[in-house]
């Protein structure tokens, strides 16, 4: 049997609550949508977030929030999902793309510089959409010094966590190899939790997001001021908002997920032993308390020769950028070179907490004897 590289972590728990929210007299946006935002907000500690029924539409509420006037630039990496670009259109915006270190894939202060510096004269820059692209997190808190509203996408980086550079941390805090932090690490010091810098942060729930309800997203603001700009849209039409059904199975998911993020790391490890005696390379984050969303690889060379020899042992290998800007062709590659080259050498392994072992063991393999 094929093993596929994504595959929803649905067990029975997300199954009996979904049955029980089905039986209900009201399926539609109601009482478990906010129990989804109060179990959501237990873990993650934002002040308000609204419960939506796509990332799309949240990244358009959050844009709209910030009162950006047609014409305007907003920074995104070329290694955004494909939608950004239907999203920016569609409220007469100027996406502003950024290439990315191909040694992180993730944006930081001299990719966001450079792009500003660059862009079209008379193009007034007053937005950054962070993506933290394949769970790892770009460098949001630098970022936001540029002084322009950052927007975080954390749809893919739950449970990722960046040790901060604090004198007072003590070595068993940060150190590797320890159990990973629990969701309410932030407020200790020793680490800095998902989407703390940005003016709104997106979590997406979609069905390839790293917590899913099968389709929606939370937009969510941590401080009390943003959080009143986010109160103002809170009497959305019911079609905005997030069905029931979704979201108890989002619930079970955020119960979950530390459980699942535990299985992600175990199964990581075993690919990384197999990789490093490859000459096909990882992304270095060093810093990061990874949540092991995904296993990708840079290879050293095309990748028609990997899905080829995959495909003979009955195991997926996706483009790990194929539904991104760049990878939709939306992005000329020589504005964002680093990213277009990203798009055509990077692949995925399945990864993923309903892994057998004894699975995890033949990509291992696999990995170790990759052409």
């Amino acid at each position: 049997m094929k093993i596929e590289v994504y595959s929803p972590t649905i067990r029975r728990r997300e199954m009996d609550a979904v049955l029980t929210a089905m039986v209900e007299d009201k399926i539609g946006p109601g009482e478990q949508a906010r129990f989804l935002i109060q179990t959501a907000r237990e873990r993650i500690k934002f002040d308000f977030s609204l419960a939506l029924r796509s990332p799309a539409i949240a990244l358009h509420l959050a844009l709209q929030a910030l009162n950006l006037e047609r014409g305007q630039g907003v920074a995104v990496s070329a290694l955004s999902p494909f939608y950004y670009e239907r999203v920016l259109r569609d409220l007469g915006l100027v996406p502003l793309y950024c290439d990315v270190p191909s040694a992180t894939a993730c944006l930081n202060r001299e990719t966001v510089e450079k792009a500003l510096a660059s862009r079209p004269d008379g193009l007034d820059a007053r937005c950054v959409v962070l993506h933290h692209t394949l769970g790892y997190l770009s460098d949001a808190a630098s970022i936001a010094e540029l002084g322009l509203p950052v927007i975080e996408d954390c749809s893919q980086s739950y449970g990722t966590y960046i040790q901060q550079s604090n004198a007072e941390n003590s070595p068993s805090e940060t150190s590797a190899g320890t159990s990973p932090p629990t969701e309410n690490s932030a407020s200790t010091g020793s680490v800095i939790a998902v989407g703390t810098n940005g003016v709104f942060t997106i979590l997406g729930l979609e069905e390839r997001d790293m917590l899913t309800s099968g389709g929606g997203a939370l937009l969510y603001a941590h401080n009390r001021r943003d959080a009143s700009v986010l109160r103002s849209l809170e009497n959305l039409p019911a079609e905005y908002g997030l069905p029931d059904m979704n979201a108890a199975l989002a619930v079970v998911q955020f119960r979950e997920a530390s459980k699942n993020i535990l299985k992600r790391r175990e199964i990581a490890r075993l690919y990384t032993q197999s990789a490093l005696r490859t000459r096909h390379q990882r992304f270095v984050h060093s810093d990061l308390e990874y949540n092991n969303y995904a296993f990708p690889l840079v290879l050293s060379q095309g990748v028609k020769d990997v899905k080829s020899y995959a495909k003979k042992k009955d195991i997926a290998v996706e483009n790990a950028f194929e539904n991104t800007l760049v990878g939709c062709g939306v992005v000329p590659p020589e504005q964002c070179p680093e990213a277009y080259s990203l798009s055509l050498r990077t692949v995925l392994f399945p990864l993923y907490p309903r892994l057998r072992i004894a699975d995890a063991e033949r990509i291992a393999k696999l990995i170790l004897t990759l052409p």
